[in-house]
């Protein structure tokens, strides 16, 4: 998930609302302020991780492969495994959890993590969260909390004044320093003992693990051991001593925390499950009822009445049993200075992770596999990818549709170059809402581990380049990720990885993704193999609302800002 330009709550508000508002942000805005004297204890990453238990692990097991390679990894290609790993690793850390994300959710997946890392922090693991601060409001802020346990910190990244109740109210508090709103810390890193970590695209939540209620995302992560997840902490260090991480302590209490928590929703009463007559019809029969379930198991009810069951996640898995694959490795990584930095200066530094990233895939010189959720290239990434296909490059992309997209409002910049990407010769692929079982992950699909929805949203951010070549991490080939947001990523070579990826990615192109062509000058959706679908020369699947949003922001939204 990414930042977007704010979407207006109501467009037939009357004028004197909007300037009600306007007037209460100016206010907001000269009332809200950080603190400037902070206490920030300057730490770092373990210094001998071979000598905790997953360290001589990673030396043995790289010592039985009998490789020159110092970095090892593993795909995480399920929404099951991507949980299970991370727990893994918090039970097995003996000294330091070190963890970097954008988003935290307020779930009862999250919870059990935190549970996980409140036993591993009272048998002495020190454990540094870092967290950007964009959505620590209304639920999210309750995961402050965990800063207040013993041996866990927890430290804000260029943390929003002003009240926490409502995500809406503290952008109001800050329009005085928008600019400052659109940079997020985006980095996604999981490290234990400074010897095995987690970095791709998911965040923390349930939607993210394949438990949401609604959309799940589909997403990616790699596990990454030795050399390359030292590099990780380093970089999670400079974030981490960085004056814009903010420890919790200097911003607000507990008692603050606990004040925002809603009040619990009162139960309410079921109706008798009586025969009802239909006005002008056959008696309609009530619902079937939730069937038993064991402790942790959950159940949502479609509107047919069709009960699902949402099976808890297992704790743990043994890492040991995964296919290591031992392979040279480059650490792809923004400096926390991007944050603060002017766009320009940014841009004319050409010196970021998707620039990087960009710099890789000039160098095709066969085949080029994109998978990014945000797409929108600007033309400095067009005129790249027209150098690209000039050389016989093959590129083909994997992107959100309109109905999918989490951020339909991204959509509207990617919708302004779909026609000349099609015209350069690029396969654009697009990813269905409505997915046949249920895809939380690439290469699961099916009922199991769903929750009780189909929907999917893309999140995943992959590079595969020539089939040898794996990009994997935060970064999302946008604007946004290119001048904003900080991001990191791996670029991994080795076929065996990359084989592995395409081998997931193919299928849910072929089966769960509409192949967008340009005929006669005009677009046309062709429908997944298999599905029953019509072909379409409109967005499927996507309401009128959204269609018409399309149509009405598309020419005058900045493309830096979706």
């Amino acid at each position: 998930m990414n930042l977007r330009a704010p979407q207006a709550a109501c467009l037939t508000s009357p004028a004197w609302r909007w300037l009600a508002l306007l007037t209460l942000a100016a206010w907001l805005s000269g009332c809200a302020s950080l603190p400037s004297e902070v206490d920030r204890p300057v730490s770092t990453a373990l210094a001998n991780p071979e000598q905790t238990r997953i360290g001589n692990a990673v030396q043995q097991r790289a010592a039985k492969a009998g490789t020159l390679n110092d970095s090892g990894f593993a795909l995480v290609n399920s929404a099951e495994l991507a949980f299970t790993s991370r727990m893994a690793l918090i039970d097995a850390a003996q000294k330091t959890l070190d963890i970097q994300y954008y988003a935290i959710h307020a779930d009862e997946t999250t919870e059990r993590m935190f549970d996980a890392m409140r036993a591993a922090a009272a048998r002495g693991v020190r454990i540094r969260i870092l967290l950007d601060d964009f959505n620590t409001a209304g639920k999210n802020a309750q995961v402050l909390k965990i800063a207040f346990e013993p041996n866990i910190e927890l430290r804000l990244f260029n943390p929003l004044p002003g009240n926490r109740r409502s995500l809406f109210f503290r952008i109001l508090g800050s329009l005085k320093d928008v600019d400052r709103i659109q940079r997020r810390m985006h980095n996604k890193i999981f490290v234990a003992d400074n010897a095995v970590a987690i970095t791709g695209g998911r965040n923390l939540g349930e939607t993210y693990f394949g438990q949401g209620e609604g959309t799940n995302f589909v997403d990616a992560d790699v596990l990454a051991a030795g050399r390359i997840a030292r590099e990780l902490s380093r970089s999670f260090d400079l974030y981490w001593n960085n004056p814009l991480a903010y420890p919790v302590q200097s911003l607000m209490t507990r008692d603050e925390i606990e004040k925002i928590k809603p009040p619990p929703k009162a139960a309410a009463a079921s109706p008798p499950p009586a025969v009802a007559q239909a006005p002008d019809g056959p008696s309609v029969q009530p619902r079937p009822a939730a069937p038993a379930t064991a402790p942790g198991v959950r159940t949502t009810t479609a509107p047919d009445g069709t009960v699902s069951v949402i099976e808890p996640l297992p704790d743990s898995t043994n890492l040991a049993l995964l296919d290591w694959t031992w392979a040279p490795a480059v650490l792809l990584v923004d400096k926390p200075s991007k944050i603060a930095a002017d766009a320009d200066d940014v841009q004319q530094a050409q010196d970021t992770t998707v620039d990087g990233l960009l710099q890789l895939m000039s160098q095709a010189s066969g085949d080029l596999l994109i998978v990014s959720p945000y797409f929108v290239p600007g033309q400095r990434m067009m005129d790249q990818f027209a150098a690209i296909r000039q050389k016989g490059v093959r590129i083909r992309v994997l992107t959100n549709s309109l109905a999918s997209n989490d951020a339909p409002a991204a959509h509207v910049g990617y919708a302004r170059y779909r026609k000349d990407l099609l015209a350069l010769g690029i396969e654009i692929y697009e990813m269905r809402a409505e997915q046949e079982g249920s895809l939380t992950s690439f290469g699961s699909t099916g009922s199991s581990g769903s929750a009780g929805g189909s929907r999917a949203s893309l999140h995943s951010k992959i590079v595969v380049l020539d089939q040898r070549l794996l990009v994997i991490g935060s970064m999302n080939l946008d604007l946004r990720s290119q001048l904003q947001n900080t991001e990191v990523a791996l670029a991994i070579r080795s076929p065996k990885l990359a084989g592995e990826t395409i081998a997931l990615i193919e299928p849910a192109m072929a089966r769960g993704a509409y192949k967008v062509e340009l005929v006669d000058g005009q677009l046309l959706w062709r429908a997944p193999q298999g599905s029953k679908l019509a072909d379409t020369r409109i967005e499927p699947d996507a309401s009128t609302g959204l269609k018409l949003m399309l149509k009405l922001i598309g020419p005058f939204a900045p493309e830096e800002m979706l």
